[in-house]
């Protein structure tokens, strides 16, 4: 989808006006009827959306309560501007105008977001394909063009995001996805991508990772990237670990019934650190960023590893293997154990790791712990309000260390039922030792099985946006 400012309307295009705050009237570009039905309209429902004539086309009227608190409105814009892509996409319309009176530029690139977000389709297979906006035409008088240009590219690498997570594994596999990452970073500057194949990943006696890829026929990869600007803020990097199961079976624990389905998207971990620093690096953002992404699909062929396996993990820790299921945290811990040699500032994991963490929180939110690091924890917080990727804060407390406590070993990878979420990320903190380490458990809300607000189903790319705001105003961590 295109964005290009212009000065005034484009004819033989439907035109979108957003209407936000009371201005006069005299300013509204409505006829005496239309605009008492407006105004009529909008003091029964703020948020009403209305359509008005202008054959062969239409203008669509948002409203919406600007004196909301701002993150509500902008999410509302957001959801709105989703409804408006499918009625576009009914209506067979490929362009559109985009203007309005007294809209603040934060409530102009949320409704931006979320028409591009809701304009992404993952149809590549299909034969018939949904009409899709090709071009937004803007009016200048709200927008700057580098004000566009820095979303939409961060936006565009969404898409890529979302790509990556709705392919099946039968065309991105483990090595796969590792070149293509590699191609991805060659393209940008100041990025450098290391790809570890099979027999590195066992000289560096990656226990969890060469576990779990057992069962099967496809080899592992183990990919680093390294963003550094020379006017990085940072002397120690951000170190950013996603979990990257290809597809995930469950293992010899394999999944029962119909939990099988959507499994590819089992790396979005993966796709959204590898995303977020991309977009960093695309658009220059000063901040030294890694991203460490182990890569296997978890089958249950061949030798695969079992129940009782007591595996040693990169960093010498014992782990008595309780179900094989719970194979993301076995790929996680020899990654976050690998990153503390580069002494990062903090460590983040991103992973769609436990049913527990839906089942606390639904599809709302991200799952969230932290270790050692309140400040980072408090920052993601706010700025998950702001973005509307929202964080819930789940107790670290020392209690749940014991719950992953082994007989055999030194740590098991699984606890009982109970609070599944926070002791799948006790564990992967095991690995963290002292550093300042936080856990985003993003199972229920990196795919989506059923249409949700301007996500429509599939991947999501949920995560991307609150970490590359993260990174954005990562300087205000040293204040």
């Amino acid at each position: 989808m295109e964005i290009v400012l212009t000065h005034s309307t484009v004819g033989d295009v439907s035109s979108v006006y957003l209407y936000g705050s009371e201005v006069s009237t005299k300013m509204l570009p409505f006829k005496k009827t239309e605009l008492d039905y407006l105004l009529a309209t909008r003091a029964r429902r703020p948020d009403a959306s209305l359509v008005f004539d202008r054959l062969p086309h239409h203008l669509y009227v948002l409203n919406f309560d600007a004196d909301r608190e701002p993150s509500h409105v902008q999410e509302q814009l957001r959801i709105q501007a989703g409804k408006l892509q499918a009625t576009l996409s009914q209506e067979g319309e490929t362009e559109i105008f985009i203007t309005g009176m007294g809209v603040l530029k934060e409530e102009l690139l949320a409704f931006l977001e979320g028409l591009h977000m809701a304009n992404y389709r993952f149809d590549k297979y299909k034969s018939k394909k949904d009409v899709r906006l090709q071009r937004v035409w803007v009016d200048e008088g709200l927008l700057s063009q580098a004000e566009i240009d820095e979303n939409h590219r961060l936006w565009r690498r969404i898409d890529d995001c979302r790509d990556w997570v709705n392919e099946p594994v039968m065309v991105l596999n483990a090595d796969r996805f590792a070149r293509l990452l590699s191609d991805k970073a060659t393209a940008l500057a100041d990025v450098k991508c290391t790809v570890y194949e099979q027999r590195q990943i066992e000289a560096m006696k990656m226990g969890g990772l060469l576990a779990v890829n057992r069962g099967s026929d496809d080899e592992a990869r183990f990919v680093v990237l390294e963003y550094n600007p020379e006017n990085r803020i940072n002397s120690r990097p951000v170190a950013l670990v996603g979990k990257g199961i290809m597809y995930d079976t469950g293992g010899l624990n394999i999944k029962p019934d119909d939990y099988m389905r959507e499994m590819k998207s089992d790396m979005a971990g993966a796709a959204t650190m590898a995303t977020v620093l991309f977009a960093a690096a695309e658009n220059r953002l000063p901040v030294h960023v890694m991203a460490f992404l182990p890569l296997t699909d978890n089958r249950p062929g061949k030798n695969a590893y079992a129940a009782d396996d007591i595996l040693t993990m990169y960093d010498g820790t014992t782990v008595e293997v309780v179900n094989t299921d719970a194979e993301g945290r076995l790929v996680l811990a020899d990654a976050i154990a690998y990153s503390t040699q580069f002494n990062p500032e903090l460590i983040v994991d991103a992973a769609t790791l436990t049913g527990a963490a839906v089942r606390a929180i639904g599809t709302c939110g991200i799952a969230a712990m932290q270790q050692n690091a309140s400040n980072a924890m408090k920052l993601l917080t706010v700025l998950g309000n702001q973005v509307y990727e929202r964080l819930a804060e789940f107790p670290f407390w020392a209690e749940y260390d014991e719950k992953i406590q082994s007989d055999v070993a030194d740590l098991k990878n699984c606890g009982d039922a109970q609070a599944g979420a926070i002791t799948a990320g006790k564990f992967n903190a095991h690995f963290a030792k002292q550093y300042p380490f936080v856990h985003l458990d993003i199972a229920g809300v990196a795919f989506f099985s059923k249409k949700e607000k301007f996500y429509g189903s599939g991947a999501s790319g949920y995560g991307v946006r609150l970490l590359y705001a993260f990174l954005q105003t990562y300087e205000m961590l040293y204040q």
